[in-house]
């Protein structure tokens, strides 16, 4: 009997849980202070920020990692060291041209010491055959000789410079085998190990890197934008603008367009445009997705303020019976409201009354919707 009893409670409870109503899964956004844009946007585009500034730094020469310092979001400074390669063979070659220009060196004072004792030989030649001493092919002896020395002097001169500059390419190899960042930035990318062998050119087998490490001058991001060229005659440098991330969709970042490139892509139709933040965030970074909207000089209300409460996106107004509506979500349960909707902007518009500044509408969700339903909302 209780074995039946427990069994009953059972399929009641499947029941229950089966006819349990669902609750509906919504899309929400949030209502924006009317006041953040007096404006009117003229366009809206979509593109990724990205940095002017932005380098994968290589070593000059080919050569294994000895040491590596560089890792992702490691601060660096110009000129600070990221990677150090093997220069064993570079520091053998600078101590090898060091010999030769000390060799070059000694070589010279030799000849200086011979050609003095030369000097002194050719003085006296030359008193013996004023005396008549001496044959006129002795003195020419003594003066090859001594013309000889002198010739060998400036050749050997002449060989230490040479050394000398060889010793500064071998210097200059040996530097080449520390690599060094080439601006102030963040290491964004880590692209050697230890141990790897790294060259300037690819070598083709897949085996040798050629970048040490990628580095971005977080001062030079921006937003890189496609526009249609049948619009871009709407955008000018200077032009005041909007950019919202969309990791942070609720965040309006103020922007001004820094330049538009002078020439079109012919195969989208498209040309780029390079829109400046105003202000600088550390949570704005290299290749976030980003919608830009592009304001114009005049009032959305032309000839007086707008009296709009909210800016609210499109996708969340609804028609009920020729009533426009939106519903609000408050502790995971629907508000039916009613409301008097302004003017346009872009892909949003003005609300003068039934929303205000920070209610959650549901833009995308279930069908048949209604006043007082429970919903989960989407992530």
């Amino acid at each position: 009997m209780f074995a039946a009893a427990l069994g009953g409670l059972v399929v009641l409870g499947g029941l229950f849980l089966a006819l349990r109503p669902q609750r509906s899964l919504v899309e929400v956004a949030a209502a924006q202070p009317a006041s953040h844009s007096e404006a009117m946007t003229l366009l809206n585009a979509s593109g990724y920020v990205t940095p002017r500034r932005r380098s994968t730094v290589a070593a000059k020469v080919t050569g294994r990692v000895e040491q590596i310092f560089a890792e992702e979001g490691l601060h660096v400074k110009a000129g600070q060291v990221l990677a150090e390669l093997d220069c064993s063979q570079s520091k053998a070659a600078l101590a090898s041209t060091i010999t030769d220009r000390d060799a070059a060196a000694a070589a010279l004072s030799d000849l200086e010491v011979q050609l003095g004792n030369a000097d002194r030989e050719l003085k006296r030649a030359q008193g013996l055959r004023a005396a008549g001493v001496n044959s006129e092919q002795a003195l020419d002896t003594a003066r090859t000789t001594d013309d000889s020395l002198r010739s060998k002097i400036i050749l050997t001169k002449e060989q230490t410079r040479a050394a000398a500059a060889k010793i500064d390419v071998a210097r200059q190899d040996v530097d080449n085998c520390t690599v060094r960042s080439p601006f102030d930035g963040i290491v964004v990318s880590k692209d050697a190990q230890r141990g790897e062998i790294v060259s300037p050119i690819s070598a083709g087998g897949g085996f040798t890197r050629t970048g040490i490490a990628t580095v971005v001058d977080m001062k030079s991001i921006e937003v890189e934008v496609d526009v249609n060229e049948a619009y871009i005659a709407r955008v000018r440098p200077g032009q005041k603008a909007l950019s919202t991330l969309d990791a942070y969709p609720d965040w309006h970042i103020p922007s001004t367009v820094r330049t538009v490139i002078p020439t079109a892509d012919r195969q989208k139709a498209t040309v780029k445009v390079r829109v400046a933040f105003d202000k600088l965030d550390p949570r704005i970074l290299p290749d976030m997705g980003v919608k830009v909207a592009f304001l114009g000089d005049e009032p959305a209300a032309k000839g007086k303020p707008s009296e709009a409460r909210a800016v609210i996106p499109k996708a969340a107004v609804r028609s009920d019976a020729g009533t426009q509506v939106v519903f609000v979500v408050t502790q995971q349960k629907l508000e039916r409201r009613a409301v008097s909707l302004g003017a346009e902007r872009g892909s949003d518009v003005e609300v003068m009354a039934g929303v205000a500044p920070g209610d959650m509408l549901v833009v995308h969700g279930g069908s048949g919707l209604h006043d007082g339903q429970s919903v989960e909302v989407k992530p």
